[in-house]
């Protein structure tokens, strides 16, 4: 039986978990709890409006969001609560009619071979009020159905439940090779590691003389909480600009969230951002002033060079897996890297091809 550490436990770490815990194998996850990007993610799973020119990204995306469909169906089968995940469909909002045309004709185009997008159509004014009232600062609006809104602290915590692993928590770990081949971790030996970490994952690799690409981008997202809101039946909604407003059940809205470059691994919080972050969205939603109270966010985002996700075997340490890049898509495409992960580090074939996200790309040994 394989014994496999996993470390991180985000988004890509938990689901790998789960999914390693179906198969015949040891598992151990080790998480510092510091910093995840998925604490810094809105949650809005919708890929098919995006004009990023990368298709390998784009593929990702849209497959990211097809598969978790079958994860929740997965979950469901083990009897876990799925309320982590709606699809409420979503609401584009853009300062130009023209370009909500534009975005229109570009969705369609994918709808053939992304049907989840649902029910795809511009509505007006008073069409948009029935699916969301009180939304202001528009004429028109872009809809689709298939959108979903995902809490992705409630979803991470949902699989290492299902998984049923040992799970070591608060303590930033690194691992030793062995002459065996095998991998020192706390005294503990394993046979695979799947390195989850995200932003972190350049100081894991350092110790062992490897250059890892990846850069952290601090996010800061606003969580605010209502008396009498049915915020459970609104849509996402997705104005331009960097703001997004995410309603959730039980009178929960988060407003979010900000892209800092320049922050490294700082996770203070900047009222002075989420302040900016209100002031932008009070427009689209004026009700925000009415919330009974306003909390916060923070994670560290990863980011390669190219804004491409990567997964793969690091090159130079057999049965070491890592997967970074992800930015923020993380809750979109982070289960399905993590699926590709547990394929790997289990022998199988990955229904992804790792030369389309190449690791070689985005770390080298140094000499």
């Amino acid at each position: 039986m394989k014994r496999i550490a996993v470390i991180g436990a985000g988004i890509v770490g938990s689901t790998a978990a789960y999914y390693l815990s179906k198969e015949e194998c040891q598992v151990t996850v080790f998480d510092h709890g510091v910093g995840q990007a998925t604490k810094a993610a809105a949650g809005i799973i919708s890929p098919w409006f995006s004009r990023r020119r990368n298709k390998a990204w784009y593929k990702m995306a849209r497959l990211g969001a097809d598969f978790y469909p079958q994860l929740v169906q997965d979950l469901q089968a083990d009897g876990q609560e799925v309320d982590f995940y709606d699809q409420s469909g979503v609401i584009m909002i853009k300062s130009r009619l023209d370009w909500l045309d534009e975005l229109y004709a570009i969705a369609k185009a994918r709808k053939e071979e992304s049907p989840l997008i649902g029910d795809l159509k511009i509505l007006s004014r008073e069409e948009t009020l029935e699916r969301f009232p009180d939304l202001d600062g528009f004429e028109k609006v872009l809809y689709a159905s298939g959108a979903a809104r995902v809490e992705g602290s409630k979803l991470t915590k949902t699989l290492l439940k299902a998984s049923g692993v040992e799970v070591v928590e608060g303590e930033k770990v690194s691992f030793t090779v062995l002459e065996s081949g095998q991998y020192d971790i706390q005294g503990r030996i394993f046979d695979r590691i799947i390195l989850a970490v995200g932003a972190w994952l350049p100081s894991l690799l350092e110790d062992h003389g490897y250059d890892v690409w990846v850069r952290p981008q601090k996010g800061q997202i606003n969580d605010y909480l209502f008396e009498n809101l049915e915020t459970g039946r609104y849509p996402v909604v997705m104005p331009y600009g960097e703001i997004d407003i995410i309603p959730f059940k039980h009178g929960k809205l988060s407003v979010g969230a900000s892209h800092e470059n320049d922050m490294g691994y700082d996770l203070s919080v900047d009222e002075e951002i989420l302040d900016r972050q209100e002031e932008r969205a009070k427009p689209y939603f004026p009700k925000l002033d009415e919330a009974i109270s306003r909390t916060s966010r923070v994670g560290i985002r990863a980011y390669t060079r190219d804004f491409s996700p990567f997964f793969g075997e690091v090159p130079g340490l057999q049965g070491v897996y890592a997967a970074s890049g992800l930015g923020s898509s993380g809750l979109t495409i982070g289960p399905l890297i993590a699926k590709q992960m547990v394929q790997l580090a289990t022998d199988q074939k990955t229904d992804l091809d790792p030369f389309e996200y190449d690791i070689r790309k985005h770390l080298s040994k140094r000499d």
